[in-house]
């Protein structure tokens, strides 16, 4: 029987549900226009808020990262078809934020609170975010990212996109994860819970890049390590430290 079709299927479905959890997750952490967010929910007292809500956290986390691991991939595909991986991995996070929206429990301490002009900027800051992770999932591949490309190459040979420095890429590493962070802080009234949120999904984001990293360095080697030399990884403008595990002087990849 052929499997294409209901592989392709699965991937639309899949890509949809990515797509909805992550446009709730604007108005979650805008604390706007959804009826379950950052600062509105069920409250409970605050030790038991931030027991919860570190616990959605980690179970986002562990999910992202063991699931990211080529040796679970390889597992994964002895079970599913290969091309059924990635979708069936956004899929797995779509729902572990699904969860995290649910249960999420408010901490409304308020931590800064700012009107006018600087309430405006954070605004603008905070689109900004949005904008720039978006973009930069189509300056690889948005549909390789979310599992598309692979269901529709179910017939032939998969082949990941290959290594680029265009667009965003030259200014720093990780522009998805740059605009996540900007996302995480821009607030005009940053909360106790929003701030938990804040903190968790940065320290996420930099133990992700390392796992990341580790894996790009071993498979593209030389190329990624000059790379890695002259771009930073999340903030403009920073100059990446040398490592010594990486051989290579500044200049030397386009």
């Amino acid at each position: 029987m052929d499997t294409a079709p209901f592989i392709r299927a699965y991937a639309v479905v899949a890509y949809a549900v990515t797509v909805s959890v992550l446009s709730y997750a604007v108005g979650f952490i805008a604390d706007h226009a959804v009826p379950v967010s950052i600062n509105h929910g069920p409250h409970v007292t605050w030790p038991a808020a931030a027991v919860i809500d570190l616990v959605l956290l980690l179970v986002f986390a562990v999910q992202h990262t063991v699931m990211a691991r080529s040796a679970v991939k390889r597992h994964i595909t002895r079970i599913l078809p290969a091309a059924a991986e990635r979708s069936t991995f956004v899929l797995c996070a779509s729902l572990a934020l699904a969860l995290l929206y649910w249960q999420w429990r408010p901490i409304t301490a308020t931590i800064w609170s700012v009107h006018g002009a600087a309430a405006v900027a954070f605004w603008l800051a905070y689109g900004t975010g949005w904008v720039i992770a978006v973009a930069a999932t189509f300056m690889i591949s948005h549909a390789d990212l979310f599992g598309l490309r692979q269901a529709w190459l179910v017939r032939t040979k998969y082949e990941p996109p290959s290594f680029t420095t265009r667009g965003a890429y030259r200014i720093v590493r990780h522009p998805l994860m740059t605009g996540f962070v900007i996302v995480f802080w821009s607030t005009p009234t940053m909360t106790a819970g929003h701030l938990l949120f804040a903190l968790a999904g940065t320290g996420y984001i930099l133990a992700g890049i390392w796992f990341e990293e580790r894996d790009l360095n071993r498979d593209l080697g030389q190329v990624y390590a000059s790379y890695r030399a002259r771009v930073p990884a999340l903030v403009p403008g920073i100059r990446p430290r040398s490592r010594p595990e990486d051989p290579v002087r500044i200049g030397g990849m386009l």
